[in-house]
């Protein structure tokens, strides 16, 4: 009778340390998705990845469980992974970044350590959204993104490239996307512009463009 009572208990507490576990993991891997949507600026924003860093951690704290100390069940999982193909590329560096902070917590999360894990969270994010707030990296705030629709009319030289010449110092290439209707682009630009005062030129001067539509100056995530 002690001795099925102590497995009851035991069983207990196991349940209860994996439940605790998992809870922290998507308590962490929610604020880090919510802190990627926050800070996202690059022009290819995915929610399937916003949602996938929740999951992300709770599946990490899960395979740390399964783990354990058992260097077999390592190997084996190891091997189990190694059938999968993962063929997204990842553009931007700024993902890396947050699938290694949600993989970080889900370790700590699976080994127990809940106040590392949410410390780890709150003081990381703070510093990612504190670097975001406070634009650090840019160079003098010059930097926008420049978006418009193109329709291809099979010239030698794209029509919009003297009017980008004419406004920027430098404009790079970004972000191509091709829609169902065959010779509709979405082009994306980081440009670095000779006169901020001049943008609302550019814009207008790119919407008069032909077979140039829908153009989008962005800074700060504000349209102009």
């Amino acid at each position: 009778m002690d001795t099925l009572q102590d497995f009851q208990n035991i069983l207990v507490a196991g349940t209860g340390q994996i439940v605790g576990n998992l809870a922290i993991a998507l308590l962490c891997g929610f604020l880090i998705s919510l802190l990627y949507r926050w800070t996202y600026r690059g022009p290819a924003y995915s929610t399937s990845f916003a949602n996938s860093l929740a999951a992300l951690s709770m599946i990490t704290a899960l395979v740390i469980m399964v783990i354990g100390n058992s260097l077999a069940r390592a190997f084996g999982l190891v091997g189990a992974l190694s059938i999968i193909r993962f063929r997204t590329a990842i553009k931007d560096i700024q993902d890396i970044v947050f699938i290694f902070f949600a993989l970080a917590v889900g370790m700590a999360a699976g080994v127990g350590l809940h106040l590392s894990a949410i410390a780890g969270t709150l003081f990381i994010g703070l510093t990612v959204f504190v670097l975001w707030r406070t634009n650090y990296a840019s160079l003098g705030r010059r930097e926008y993104l420049l978006q418009f629709s193109f329709s291809s009319s099979g010239e030698e030289e794209a029509p919009y490239v003297p009017l980008m010449d004419k406004y920027c110092k430098r404009h790079n290439l970004i972000n191509v996307r091709s829609f169902e209707d065959g010779d509709l682009l979405e082009l994306s630009f980081y440009i670095h512009l000779k006169d901020r005062e001049q943008s609302g030129l550019l814009v207008r001067e790119l919407g008069r463009v032909p077979g140039v539509s829908h153009v989008n100056l962005f800074f700060d995530e504000e349209p102009f």
